[in-house]
């Protein structure tokens, strides 16, 4: 079994920072893509960013330019960093990992963390 914690979430103003992190830890063999979603409140969940083990990175066109996501793969350990936060960003913040099964296959199962808030006040 594989668990995702993440890190980070809290309130901030508009035009204010925060860093999300999300660890894995548990039976990995080896971690493909890691991704952020949001889920904000009588919304469905939406991508943010996503990123590869090769560190090759994907945005939802709403964060261009004022998100970042990367990643530690010794760590096993995803990050958003959050620039220019808005009060649209407000949402429960969720982490993903394509965890691969095992050397004889590419294919993976997929985990989620709990998730963390993120309140950005106007």
């Amino acid at each position: 079994q594989v668990q995702l914690v993440e890190f980070g979430g809290g309130l901030v103003q508009a035009g204010g920072s925060l860093r999300l992190s999300c660890a894995a830890s548990g039976n990995i063999f080896r971690i493909n893509d890691m991704g952020w979603y949001r889920q904000a409140p009588g919304k469905q969940r939406e991508l943010v960013a996503t990123i590869t083990r090769g560190g090759n990175t994907n945005y939802a066109d709403f964060v261009k330019g004022r998100f970042a996501i990367s990643r530690d793969n010794a760590k096993n350990t995803v990050y958003l960093q959050m620039s220019s936060l808005k009060p649209e960003d407000t949402a429960v913040y969720y982490c993903n990992a394509d965890v691969q099964r095992g050397s004889w296959t590419w294919e993976g199962d997929s985990y989620w963390g709990q998730g963390t808030q993120v309140t950005v006040s106007s």
